[in-house]
């Protein structure tokens, strides 16, 4: 269960395969700062159209004159699309070339976000929405041809820088949607989404390289190589425990952080509630050390760090109840050590085996994402039947969970060493 180079293993012969291309263009120069950096700006950006309708929900029951329940059924088929093309639309990035898989998933998410913008039923909505969930994943497509890009011992850091992208989408699409909703209107948010994914679609077109496809394997079988993926890689399998105990934790709080703000000693308005998530910005931004860690072969002790500080940071965000102060400390803290544990998770696991990047990561992220789901759920469960200092429990069990498998993985790497 230690840190360390792949198998090695290639692919097994498939009687279902595509044939070869007849000309290999040459490996692409490595990705100088400018392309990383809109990569990153890419993922924020498009990640961010799950989340833009979450702060609407009251406004969109009202124009379509429908119950809360049911506009958020809109929220949860668009994060049932972005499942179902984490599964489904994710493990292409080794079979098509990627520059083209992305342009198409990109200009699907643009008509989804038009439509949204357009729609005149909330069944529009939604089947919109859900278009916009499924080809979102185009996210998942850059993280790893990020780590194609980077020049060797520099991968750890580009990644790092991608994926503080992807979550700061995350914590500022909310802050977005309200800010542009109360000045324009809630369609114009949709319409930035939109105008947004095009830009995107068009900017990585001109500026990434054509990468040559990594397997010949027909689609079926590119499906079926992620569970052997699974079964085969043990670094695999634990940093996806890793990965799920931590992004769990990560949406334990930010499900029930508005509940707690909303009410006294706060009781703070939307506008203020979509603010606080800028805290969440600076402990994304504090892991992007990890990377350059990971790169330095440190990727298991900081580890430990990370959940570590994770589970601690649930002691201040517990006094969060009370205190402001303890409150913003504890969630810099708690995001700084999800974020960097993610950062390690993906950079070891894309060094795993690079022909399969895009299947490493559809493992990883499909627990990952389910994951999410789960702490969301017992989130509001718990928040309802025992207040904050429940969630504040449950948030630091997870972490801790993750804090025992390591020092298992650090006591068995000791035994196998001696």
């Amino acid at each position: 269960m230690t840190d360390g180079p792949g198998t090695g293993r290639g692919e097994s012969a498939s009687a279902d395969v595509r044939p070869a291309p007849p000309s290999t263009p040459p490996p692409p120069q490595p990705a100088g700062r400018a392309l990383v950096a809109m990569m990153a700006f890419a993922t924020g950006a498009v990640i961010a159209n799950l989340y833009y309708a979450q702060p609407l929900v009251d406004r969109l029951a009202e124009v379509f004159e429908s119950g809360s329940g049911a506009v958020g059924l809109v929220i949860t088929v668009t994060q049932i699309g972005y499942a179902i093309g984490l599964a489904t639309l994710v493990p292409l990035g080794d079979l098509v070339e990627r520059r083209r898989l992305l342009a198409v998933l990109l200009g699907a998410a643009t008509l989804g976000m038009a439509a949204m913008a357009a729609a005149p039923s909330l069944a529009i909505l939604g089947a919109a929405a859900a278009i916009v969930g499924l080809t979102s994943v185009a996210v998942q497509v850059i993280v790893p041809f990020a780590h194609v890009l980077a020049a060797d011992g520099r991968q750890g850091q580009v990644v790092a820088t991608v994926m503080s992208g992807l979550l700061l989408g995350i914590l500022l699409s909310r802050t977005v949607a309200g800010v542009v909703a109360e000045l324009f209107g809630w369609r114009a948010v949709f319409v930035l989404g939109a105008l947004l994914s095009a830009a995107i679609a068009v900017v990585l077109w001109r500026t990434l390289p054509t990468v040559v496809p990594t397997t010949r394997l027909g689609y079926p079988a590119l499906l079926m190589s992620v569970v052997r993926l699974v079964r085969e890689e043990p670094v695999l399998r634990l940093r996806i425990v890793y990965g799920a105990l931590t992004f769990s934790t990560f949406s334990v709080f930010w499900t029930s952080a508005g509940f707690l703000l909303a009410e006294r000693p706060y009781d703070w308005n939307n506008a203020e509630i979509g603010a606080f998530a800028l805290f969440g910005v600076m402990g994304a931004l504090a892991a992007k050390f990890a990377g350059r860690l990971a790169d330095r072969g440190w990727a298991t002790w900081t580890t430990g760090f990370f959940v570590l500080i994770t589970a601690l940071s649930y002691v201040l965000i517990g006094a969060g109840a009370t205190s402001l102060a303890a409150l913003v400390i504890g969630v810099v803290l708690m995001d700084m050590g999800v974020q960097g544990t993610h950062i390690n998770n993906q950079n070891l696991i894309f060094a795993l085996r690079p022909e399969a990047r895009s299947r490493l990561n559809t493992a990883y992220m499909v627990a990952y994402f389910l994951s999410a789901s789960v702490g969301s759920a017992l989130s509001a469960y718990v928040y309802a039947a025992h207040g904050w200092i429940g969630v504040s429990v449950l948030g630091a069990a997870f972490p801790a969970v993750a804090c025992a498998v390591w020092l298992a993985e650090i006591s068995l790497g000791r035994r196998r060493a001696a």
